[in-house]
């Protein structure tokens, strides 16, 4: 199976001259075709393990439900973490620790995840009302099935942030996430919405829930909107 250069771009995360920088520098397979550059989909996965890069993620990630891999939040939150009395100025820090500890995700990946959410622009802040908003990579990243995560970041006082608000309500609540593939992203950000609109979640932190509740709660609403892949299979 041979797939093109917007593919491999978007399989590991990066932009198309990087796989061209890789091609010229780091010797990526590739097929010379009609003006267009073809990949080979097991060569390109083998030079990926070799490079300590995140192989068998995007196009090159074997055949799966999506819904299978990005149903379950409370996992997620546990990889991420629940964050307390986290100042403004501490959200990057913050938001670097989550990185460092991605599940299922090489150093080389984690390095230029870290890169983006620095970079001017990194980050899509997505504030939703409530006081709540939804920070992500302002571009898709492909991690493989087994990664992504989720950290509920609480801070001590309000984040100004340059997208326009929902509402007057200061946000201080973050939900930082990173979807485990490109294809699985918008399905996380339904997901982490309609958490937010049960009214489960800020009820708890509104009363000042222990972690262990919340991870609970989470692990509820993840039992109530079961996956259509589990869902099918119980019939």
């Amino acid at each position: 199976m041979y797939l093109n250069l917007i593919q491999i771009a978007e399989s590991f995360g990066v932009a198309e001259k990087v796989v061209e920088t890789w091609i010229r520098k780091d010797g990526l397979p590739h097929t010379p075709d009609r003006g267009r550059l073809l990949f080979d989909r097991a060569q390109v996965a083998q030079w990926a393990a070799e490079h300590g890069l995140a192989a068998q993620a995007g196009f090159l990630a074997p055949a799966t439900n999506v819904h299978a891999a990005t149903c379950r939040l409370e996992p997620f939150l546990r990889a991420g973490g629940i964050w307390r009395e986290v100042p403004a100025a501490g959200v990057a820090e913050v938001f670097d620790r989550v990185v460092a500890a991605l599940p299922a995700a090489t150093a080389p990946v984690r390095q230029l995840l870290a890169q983006r959410l620095r970079a001017p622009g990194g980050i899509t802040w997505a504030p939703v009302g409530a006081g709540f908003a939804l920070p992500h990579t302002s571009t898709r990243v492909a991690l493989g099935r087994d990664s992504g995560t989720v950290a509920l970041v609480l801070l001590r006082e309000a984040l100004p942030l340059a997208e326009a608000p929902v509402d007057p309500v200061p946000v201080t609540r973050l939900l930082f996430f990173i979807a485990p593939s490109p294809r699985a992203h918008l399905d996380l950000l339904g997901r982490l919405s309609r958490l937010l609109a049960s009214g489960a979640l800020p009820d708890l932190l509104g009363r000042g829930a222990a972690d262990g509740e919340i991870l609970q709660a989470v692990a509820a609403f993840d039992a109530a909107a079961a996956c259509p892949a589990q869902a099918g299979a119980k019939q």
